[in-house]
């Protein structure tokens, strides 16, 4: 299948679901509503035409006006790969945990609620990943992100 073929498809298939964006380069970048994201990852998992069972990558992302969590996923039987999205608010950013999909978001999510404070609902495991045990200085990716010791470099 290829990438036009794959875009057309998931549009005909999830239409109403996963919304196309014109920002993806190398592979299609859907956005996606937070409360679809169970529902929409298993089915593209278990999609015949799809088997998206591999988890490549997933995390966080300040823009400076909201969070969005972007998930790259591929298939490795079909050699298919997409990337999806969802646009969250700084107030109480928080997405169902894919670990009942692909058991790898483990990690990227804990990464995700450390570094950002995007929390990962119903997680299995959520502690501390990266920072230390005691860190009490906030999301340090954010992009208004203080602490007493830390300098901001001008923006290039």
């Amino acid at each position: 299948m290829t990438q036009q073929e794959l875009t057309a498809y998931i549009q005909a298939s999830y239409a109403g679901k996963l919304t196309l964006l014109d920002t993806g380069r190398a592979e299609p970048m859907f956005e996606l509503r937070a409360e679809d994201l169970i529902e929409i990852a298993t089915k593209l998992r278990d999609d015949p035409q799809l088997l998206f069972n591999y988890l490549c990558n997933m995390g966080g992302v300040d823009t400076g006006q909201r969070l969005e969590v972007v998930y790259q996923i591929a298939s490795t039987t079909l050699h298919l790969r997409m990337d999806f999205k969802i646009v969250l608010g700084y107030e109480n950013p928080e997405v169902d945990t894919l670990t009942v999909v692909w058991p790898a978001a483990n990690w990227y999510e804990r990464e995700m609620w450390e570094l950002y404070g995007i929390t990962p609902k119903n997680h299995p495991d959520l502690r501390i990943l990266l920072l230390p045990d005691n860190w009490d200085q906030g999301h340090p990716m954010r992009k208004n992100w203080t602490a007493p010791d830390f300098i901001k470099m001008p923006e290039l």
